[in-house]
């Protein structure tokens, strides 16, 4: 029975062993659950939180590349993408809308065979190999084509995108069209040349009339003496023959100062309604006679307008045509003469902005050796020239320019090496009639009246006054207009008529005219000068002045002025 109870004991003991051993392991397994849950709940906060910032971060995404997109389809520049194999990925709408496409009709299309003028391709895909091999930005401008085959010039900002492994991606291209702003530039780079060449044509001008008007009276004085010695001398005498050769010569320096003039736009000498086509046909006529070897052909119009014009500068300005037109052509050609009317609407696109109204036009082309644009765009300046040493002044196509200038018309030149020149000048069409010119016959008429002589060279005075005194009259001199105005007010009852000088120091000859048309509102007054009728001088003659005598004039040409006027009721 003992040995049982101790059995038993020993059972029991084992048992409450077990069952301690097994509430620790329990308890074990309960900690290990409850720790494992909490891990668990730890790790799917985690994985939560991961989540939802990646959610935040591919909405930002998402909303920066909205917002990126929205630029570039709201932007006037251009963007367009280019892939590796040179086809288009992406185009924006502004590019989109200016070449007139739709997105579809360019995505994956070659984009320099699709977008870029044949000519520049080569060149441009330089550029991108370049740009790819150097992995650096590029700037440059380039023309792309419209659907409809026009062309836009864009400068473009290229930038090449690699992949992370450094590998080419795609070349991206930022690009603003400067098709206008460049059209701009070049129109006002033009308006600038042709200012700077208005402006040097006016001060060359200024200097050319100087000289012109300084030479003229240079020539006055050698013609005054030529005149008296001549009215001395019968024609017999072995010297009258010389003094006319001398009196050529000066015809022939006055010939060289109106060019000088025509050029400064200061010889018009008497503009009255004129027929063009009257004036072709005799001037063509009579240098037909000299260059045989030059065929003349003529398309006059027939009802062509009367045109405002002095018929011996525009005959001038015929001549010089003509003759750069033959020393164009050696050993002959064809000079082809051609008039109609238009209107300004029909001179559009020219350099210059023409008056409205009406026009007559005249070409002269020829079959020549033609020029090239450097010499066209120095035609017209003075003293250039293509001839030879001693062969030409320089001075015919300039004063032919000033002359149709200071018609109020406009003289165009085209020409190419080795085809030809034409010239077409046109003048401002008049709504007169054209009168038939009545020519006097010029003789020496004499006077008795008293004169009063104004000019500031002594040569002039002195022999004005002894023409004047070979012709009978008495006469009175003075060195300026003040002068003038003193011995006009003590001596006005005597004095029939005056010559007054344009050019003089203290008082010109405009203001001293005003003066003495106050002291006697009926004065007769004869305005000289070495420049000619034009500018001032038509402005005084409108104020009531009585008539204009260019120097160098003869005694005939003086004495008929002057009868003219004194005989004039």
């Amino acid at each position: 029975m003992a040995e049982e109870n101790k059995t038993l004991k020993a059972r029991c003991a084992e048992l409450e062993r077990l069952l301690d051993k097994a509430r620790e392991e329990a308890k074990y397994y309960q900690q290990i659950a409850k720790d494992s849950g909490r891990g668990r709940l730890r790790e799917i906060d985690r994985l939560s939180r991961l989540i939802t910032e990646r959610k935040r971060t591919e909405e930002a995404l998402r909303k920066e590349r909205d917002f990126n997109k929205t630029l570039i389809e709201a932007s006037p520049t251009f963007f367009v993408a280019i892939g590796a194999d040179g086809k288009t990925l992406m185009m924006n709408k502004a590019m989109l809308q200016a070449l007139g496409y739709d997105s579809d009709e360019v995505i994956g299309t070659d984009y320099l065979s699709t977008f870029v003028p044949e000519r520049d391709r080569e060149m441009l895909s330089e550029i991108f190999r370049t740009l790819v091999k150097q992995h650096q930005p590029t700037l440059n401008e380039n023309y792309v084509l419209t659907k409809d085959g026009r062309e836009r010039l864009v400068e473009w900002h290229g930038r090449p995108i690699f992949k992370e492994n450094g590998q080419f991606d795609f070349l991206f291209g930022v690009g603003i069209d400067i098709t206008e702003r460049k059209r701009a530039e070049e129109e006002r780079k033009k308006l600038e040349a042709k200012l700077q060449q208005a402006q040097k044509l006016e001060a060359i001008g200024t200097l050319a009339g100087g000289i012109a008007h300084d030479f003229n009276n240079l020539l006055m004085g050698i013609q005054g003496n030529v005149s008296l010695m001549a009215m001395d001398i019968d024609p017999t005498h072995p010297h009258y023959e010389r003094l006319k050769s001398i009196e050529k010569q000066i015809q022939s320096g006055a010939k060289l100062t109106s060019h000088l003039l025509g050029y400064a736009r200061k010889g018009r000498y008497e503009i009255k309604p004129v027929d063009l086509n009257q004036l072709v046909e005799e001037t063509s006529e009579t240098f037909g006679r000299t260059r045989k070897g030059i065929t003349i052909h003529r398309d006059l119009a027939e009802d062509l307008f009367a045109v405002e014009a002095d018929p011996g500068q525009i005959e001038q300005v015929l001549l010089n045509l003509y003759v750069n037109a033959a020393d164009a052509m050696h050993g002959g050609g064809d000079l082809i003469l051609k008039t109609m009317n238009t209107t300004h609407k029909d001179m559009k696109g020219r350099l210059y902005d023409p008056k409205p109204g009406n026009y007559v036009v005249l070409t002269v082309t020829d079959t020549g050796i033609g020029m090239d644009r450097e010499t066209m765009d120095r035609i017209f300046d003075p003293f250039f020239t293509t001839k030879e040493m001693g062969r030409g002044t320089g001075l015919g196509l300039a004063s032919a320019y000033g002359i149709i200038k200071g018609h109020g018309g406009y003289v165009d030149v085209g020409s190419k090496k080795g085809h030809g020149t034409t010239f077409s000048v046109y003048l401002p069409a008049s709504e007169e009639k054209v009168q038939k010119a009545v020519k006097n016959a010029e003789k020496l008429i004499k006077g008795t009246e008293t004169i009063l002589l104004a000019d500031d060279e002594e040569i002039i005075l002195k022999v004005g006054r002894e023409l004047l005194e070979a012709m009978g009259y008495r006469v009175l001199t003075v060195r300026d207009g003040k002068e003038a105005i003193e011995v006009y007010r003590k001596n006005w009852d005597d004095i029939d008529i005056v010559i007054l000088d344009m050019v003089m120091p203290n008082m010109d000859g405009g203001e001293a005219y005003d003066h003495l048309k106050e002291i006697n509102p009926n004065i007769k007054v004869v305005l000289s000068s070495g420049f000619s009728i034009d500018g001032e001088a038509s402005e005084i003659l409108a104020r009531g002045c009585n008539g204009f005598i260019q120097k160098p004039f003869t005694i005939k040409e003086l004495s008929g002025k002057i009868r003219g006027i004194l005989d004039k009721e």
